[in-house]
């Protein structure tokens, strides 16, 4: 099962996904700056602790729509993967 079967296609309809429909130099520059950033060890290790919060909850790889989401720096909750990826609001990530 693909995590993001729309990845790379042009069915968005956020202003974003429409940005970089009509400019594919654009999206050619934010690819390789989002996998040069990806790569940092910093990034590497956030992804493995997240991991392994989620593997010790008992929600990795079972399909149940969950997703470790930081409440502050230091606690995390289960949340759906959908309100975890949306929530720009928090006053964390301001």
């Amino acid at each position: 099962m693909a995590r993001n079967t729309l990845a790379g296609t042009k069915v968005g309809k956020g202003k974003t996904a429409k940005f970089y429909q009509a400019n594919p130099d654009a999206k050619k520059k934010k690819a390789e700056y989002d996998t040069a950033y990806n790569a940092k060890p910093s990034r590497k290790r956030y992804r493995a602790l997240l991991q392994a919060i989620n593997r010790e909850n008992g929600t990795h790889g079972n399909h149940d729509g969950k997703d470790v989401a930081h409440t502050s720096k230091t606690k995390t909750i289960s949340q759906d993967q959908s309100k975890n990826r949306a929530d720009k609001k928090r006053k964390f990530f301001k």
